[in-house]
Order: structure tokens, then C-alpha cells, then sequence
């Protein structure tokens, strides 16, 4: 139910995010929220984190099969009272199913968070990252407590 939770929420904000943005914009739009600092500008990313490897749509799609696949498989082995790494695992797999729904249904990724100083990113990009983040408590946490038995 947890997991659900996790999935739902954040494939409601992304895919949602990514609908306004994809129809309230021009591809290369940029709205200013803070001059310089923080725009909202609709990029079609045809490849991964920074645009690598573009255009290789069916690689991506294979990848992130296997990631979900390996995701649901580890997630059901934890433990219910580890809730931080399932909900880093939670994270991870809402965040690459929301860019795998985009490359299946447009062959690129809605991407439009642009902090200038960093490649442009959207929703799932976000869970991703901070699924990984808890994940690294998590392994964190698990090492101290060893190192203390």
C-alpha cells in the first residue's frame, strides 16, 4: 500500500506537470520565475540525465524495464519496518516510470525545472534523486549501527 501511495502521488504530479507544461508552452519556451535564476522552460529531452545519448528511445526503454523490474524485486525483500529505503525504493521506481511513460507515449522526456546553472529536469528526475538520497541514509545509518555492534 505504501509503495502504491509513493507511485500514485508522484506519477500524478509528473505526468500532470508535464501535460500543463507540454501544452501551455512552446518547445524552448522559458517563463522567468526569478530572473535568471529560476525559469520554467519546456525542453523535449530526447536522451538521459544532460541529454546524453539521445535518440536511443528503445535502449531506454529496455534500461528502465530492468530497473523497474529490479526495483519491485528488491523492495518486496525489505523489511515493512525499513521505511526509508522503501521509500527511497518508492521514490526511484515512480520517478523512472513517469520518464518511462514519456518515452513510450512521445519518444522523449517532458523536462521543464530550469535552474540555468544546471541541465533542465522535471518531477521524476526530482523522485530519482531523492530516492537515491534516502537510499544512501539508509546504507548510511545501516553501516553506523554495524560499526557500533
Amino acid at each position: 500500500m505504501y509503495l502504491l501511495f509513493i507511485l500514485f502521488t508522484v506519477l500524478m504530479f509528473d505526468q500532470s506537470s508535464k501535460y500543463f507544461i507540454s501544452n501551455s508552452f512552446h518547445q524552448g519556451q522559458s517563463l522567468p520565475v526569478i530572473t535568471n535564476i529560476f525559469h520554467i522552460t519546456y525542453v523535449q529531452n530526447p536522451g538521459a540525465a544532460f541529454g546524453m545519448l539521445a535518440y536511443r528511445t528503445n535502449f531506454f526503454i529496455v534500461v528502465t524495464v530492468l530497473v523497474i523490474a529490479i526495483i519491485l524485486i528488491v523492495y518486496r525483500q525489505v523489511p515493512v519496518e525499513r521505511k526509508l529505503l522503501r521509500a527511497g525504493l518508492g521514490l526511484q521506481l515512480a520517478g523512472a516510470m513517469g520518464n518511462f511513460i514519456d518515452r513510450l507515449r512521445l519518444g522523449y522526456v517532458v523536462d521543464f525545472f530550469d535552474f540555468r546553472v544546471w541541465p533542465v529536469f522535471n518531477i521524476a528526475d526530482m523522485a530519482i534523486v531523492v530516492g537515491v538520497c534516502l537510499l544512501a541514509v539508509e546504507i548510511l545509518r545501516t553501516s553506523e549501527k554495524g560499526k557500533e555492534a
